[in-house]
């Protein structure tokens, strides 16, 4: 079944169309912030919905802080890809691949 994703930051709905900075991956739910910002500094929860269950479902919220130490730990700069091996389409279809540069 086909599911969606969205996110909720601090109770609020977080409309990432809008804002270039931040984009959520239809393929694994995953947000990504290309630069985080004082006013990023929160709560994030994730919701997964499901047409077919006609279901919502809520995540633990996660908190995001700022670290004045300025260290990256397990995002220091890399291209995060994860295509599958073999990509197949029809012709005249779409496809969507995702890569993200990762880091500061």
């Amino acid at each position: 079944p086909a599911l969606s994703y969205t996110w909720i930051f601090n109770n609020k709905s977080l409309d990432v169309e809008e804002d270039s900075r931040r984009f959520v991956s239809q393929a694994t739910g995953n947000l990504y912030l290309a630069k985080v910002e004082p006013w990023d500094v929160g709560n994030y929860t994730c919701a997964v919905s499901s047409t077919q269950a006609q279901r919502r479902v809520w995540g633990p919220p996660t908190a995001l802080t700022l670290r004045g130490d300025g260290v990256m730990g397990e995002y220091e700069p890399k291209i995060e890809v994860r295509f599958p091996e073999t990509t197949y389409a029809a012709q005249g279809s779409s496809v969507r691949l995702e890569c993200f540069a990762l880091g500061k």
